[in-house]
């Protein structure tokens, strides 16, 4: 649930900053922390599903928004293509990663159908 929340709330921010290209250079940094803790969140559920095609995805995305140091600017001329891909990265692996629910373990103590006893 965690994950799915992360990848909404990254969606809604590269969608904000696609429709407010000329204030997402003020807002740049809150951004890149936002966008890469999503790209974390979602590189750490590739790697418990083994999708390690998403993986590598995910992980050029937390390069490209790395807070600390950051390869790109907002203002740049490939901020709307970047924005645009890492947007379908993040609706498609919300469509397609899905976390599979941990199954309880049988308790012991239960009676198991058609065992005799000794």
């Amino acid at each position: 649930m965690f994950a799915t929340i992360m990848k909404l709330v990254s969606i809604a921010a590269l969608f904000l900053a696609a429709m407010f290209r000329r204030s997402a250079v003020d807002y740049a940094l809150l951004l890149s922390v936002v966008i890469f803790m999503g790209a974390i969140v979602v590189l750490q559920q590739a790697v418990r599903e083994r999708q390690y095609p998403w993986v590598a995805a995910f992980a050029a995305v937390a390069l490209l928004f790395n807070p600390i140091a950051p390869v790109f600017r907002a203002a740049g001329s490939s901020f709307p293509l970047i924005v645009l891909g890492c947007s379908v990265l993040f609706v498609v692996s919300v469509l397609t990663l899905r976390t599979r629910p941990v199954l309880s373990i049988p308790s012991i103590t239960d009676r198991t159908p058609g065992s005799e006893s000794l």
